[in-house]
């Protein structure tokens, strides 16, 4: 903050709070540890993505949870940024795992929100269409074989659909609302 900016505290109403949902939250895979956080930083000091943003601290999520500040979390565009290099997990010192925590976050936004980022959208969509996150061109594969590089492997896309079938993710990907920018 430079010295001309003014400090607005952010304000919090009592009915924004829902004292259960640290510990809901905390009994899904992923975020069993998010009761040990005492708010030290570490995993916002650590972080490659908070580093280039003010908007993005993984600190501020840990404590919005702890704080059961479900709607605000639930419609925070900072969830679509972490980028699950797992820094934050590494050098936590109570083994807090934020990336598992904003995974569960990002989950329960779709399910119960609707929405995600249209990247995301179109990543899972190529899997299920190709296999792979990202459509591999035909010249990456003619160029691969020019260097004596073996093939790809063929995904089997029977799987894949029927993965996608058995976890409910081919009627989110149907149904859900996308988003073009995540505000930085």
């Amino acid at each position: 903050m430079s010295e001309t900016q003014e400090y607005t505290p952010t304000i919090i109403k009592a009915e924004e709070l829902d004292p259960k949902f640290k510990y809901k939250l905390s009994k899904m895979p992923g975020a069993e540890k998010l009761m040990l956080c005492f708010q030290c930083g570490t995993c916002t000091a650590d972080c490659p993505i908070s580093r280039f943003s003010d908007f993005y601290r993984p600190r501020k999520i840990a404590r919005m949870v702890q704080l059961g500040l479900k709607d605000r979390l639930l419609s925070d565009d900072a969830l679509w940024l972490c980028s699950t290099c797992f820094t934050c997990v590494d050098h936590c010192p109570q083994g807090v795992e934020i990336a598992g925590i904003v995974r569960v976050l990002r989950n329960l936004t779709v399910r119960e929100k609707g929405v995600m980022p249209i990247v995301f959208k179109e990543l899972a969509s190529n899997i299920l269409r190709t296999g792979y996150v990202y459509q591999i061109p035909e010249s990456r594969h003619k160029r691969r074989e020019m260097q004596g590089l073996p093939t790809l492997p063929k995904p089997n896309l029977e799987d894949v659909k029927k993965m996608f079938r058995i976890t409910g993710s081919s009627g989110i990907l149907e149904t859900v609302q996308t988003f073009d920018k995540v505000k930085s």
